[in-house]
This record gives C-alpha cells, structure tokens and sequence, in this order.
C-alpha cells in the first residue's frame, strides 16, 4: 500500500516536526491565560474553521454517507479526529499536570514504536523488517539520550502512576489514529482533514465547557498562541499528516515523533534563550541513524501504490 518516500513525503514530515516542535513554547504561552482543555478546545475549533474555509474555496468535500464509500471515509475522519486529537489531547492535558515534560516527550516518542508491529498486522506493505525494527529502536534511544534519564524518574504528584499510563494511553491513540487514516478509500486530504477537525471539535469543546467553563477573559498574548496553534501545530500539521499517511504510510509518518524534541530544544535556545543539552549531537546522531535505518527496509521492499 505505501510506496518508497520520496523527497516530498521527507519534507513533509520535517515540516510536522518542526510545526510540532514550535508548539512547545507556544502552548507554554497559551495555558497562562487559559485551562489546557480549553486551549485543546480552541485550537480544535478553530483549526475546523481553518480547514474547512480552505476546502470550501478548493471546492474539497467529503462523499454522502449515504453510499458505503462514504460511509467508510466519515468512519476514518471519526477515527483521525478521535484518536489523533479528541482523545490525546484529553489525556496529555490531564496528564501533564502531573508528570514532567520530560516524560511526556519519551512517551511520544514511543509513537513509532506502537505503530511499527500495528502496521505489520494491519496495512499489507509496511512489514516489520529487521533494519526498520533496528532504526526505530535507536531512534527511541537517541530521544530517551536527548530528554535524558531524569524524565524516567518520579516526581511524587498525586495520580502521577495514572498519568504515566494516560501518557502512553495518548501516544497509542495517535498510532491508532495513523492506522486509522491509511486504511481510508482514496478522498479528498483537505476535505477528509476538515471533517475530522470538526468532528474532533464537537467531542472536545463540550467536555472544555463542562471542566472549565467559557473563559471568563482573552489575554492577548495567550489567545494569540491559541491563534497559532489553531493555524499551524492544527490545520495545517493534520493536513500534512493526512498527506503523507495516505501517501508514505504511518510508520514513516510516525517518524516526525523523533525529530520533535530536536527541534522544541532548538526553539527554546532561540526565542527563550535556553541552553542545548551537552548530549545534543551525540542524540541527534542516533535519531539520524535510526531514520536511515528506519527506512532501508522500506526504500528496498516497497510496493508499487494503489491509491
């Protein structure tokens, strides 16, 4: 099903991580005037009304449910936006107020390594060979070598257990959410990314209002971040995830989770004048192999597309 990645799907996924990585500093911003759930809530309601203006003037749409086709793709768009937004950033925003960051990043990073044997199973093209499983596993290690061994240990909070749990709950839902989207039929990526960001919208704005309630005010530079997340690490980043899941598959996709830590350190050196880990380019060199790795399986045994 997934062909070979071509220099495309490579700038994409640099894209995803890098619009990732920003989101980092960005949501730091976003949550001094805001609860989580209801930076979660805007930035998926507005990242809908972003995607669906855009497909609306390209004269994108989704096909009737009334017809099986239709029906199939109205369930994936279900499943993207459930487990690739609605139910991750439910669980990290919960989660993160009671694990290090630290942590979280590790459990990201675990993302491809859920999605390798998922895929394996599941989509026919995407086989667990030998040097992918070895490029994923090092790429792991150097995120684990970057964030350092401190993010493993506990910080006594209360619920911390369960919020490890929702952590890696968070990271399975969005390989789910991959899988999910690749086994679509052929449609439209900014009206199948549109549906999926408004039905999202419609699961996580209720439980926003039912936790935290309408915001009693809108900060300017905290609503200006939610502005940014809407457009960028939201609308855009799924439209670029449907993209080359459909195109390259998950597990490629999948690798943007190693690159992200990567790039939120380089941000935080520029704009927050923090200092880079002295493990940076010894880490960045074992993502690097670990991509190559990754993908050599992938470069030699990749059938020809379908769709």
């Amino acid at each position: 099903m997934s062909a070979a990645p071509g220099a495309k799907n490579w700038l994409m996924v640099l894209l995803v991580a890098l619009i990732w990585g920003s989101s980092f500093m960005t949501i730091s911003v976003a949550i001094t005037g805001f609860g989580p759930l209801s930076v979660a809530a805007g930035r998926i309601s507005l990242g809908a009304l972003f995607l669906l203006l855009a497909s609306r003037l390209l004269g994108g749409r989704l096909p009737s449910p009334a017809t099986a086709r239709g029906r199939r793709i109205w369930l994936a768009a279900a499943g993207f936006g459930v487990f690739s937004m609605a139910l991750p950033f439910f669980l990290l925003s919960w989660a993160q107020a009671r694990v290090s960051s630290g942590f979280a990043g590790v459990s990201m990073a675990t993302v491809p390594l859920i999605v390798l044997p998922l895929a394996h199973l599941l989509l026919p093209g995407e086989r667990m060979t030998l040097p992918r499983t070895a490029g994923f596993v090092i790429g792991f290690a150097g995120t684990v070598l970057l964030i350092g061994p401190d993010a493993l240990q506990l910080r006594g909070a209360d619920l911390e257990q369960l919020a490890r749990l929702a952590c890696l709950a968070a990271a399975a839902s969005y390989a789910v959410g991959g899988i999910v989207t690749r086994l679509a039929p052929p449609v439209d990526p900014i009206a199948f990314a549109a549906g999926a960001t408004s039905l999202a919208a419609l699961l996580i704005v209720p439980v926003a209002l039912v936790v935290e309630g309408w915001p009693e005010n809108f900060p300017p530079r905290p609503a200006l971040a939610v502005l940014y997340l809407a457009a960028l690490p939201t609308a855009a980043a799924n439209l670029l995830i449907v993209a080359v899941v459909r195109s390259a598959g998950p597990a490629f996709l999948s690798l943007a989770n190693y690159q992200v830590p990567v790039w939120a350190l380089i941000f935080g050196a520029l704009f927050l004048d923090e200092a880079l880990p002295a493990q940076m380019f010894a880490a960045l060199a074992l993502i690097l192999t670990g991509l190559a790795l990754g993908q050599h399986g992938q470069r030699r045994n990749a059938p020809p597309r379908r769709d």
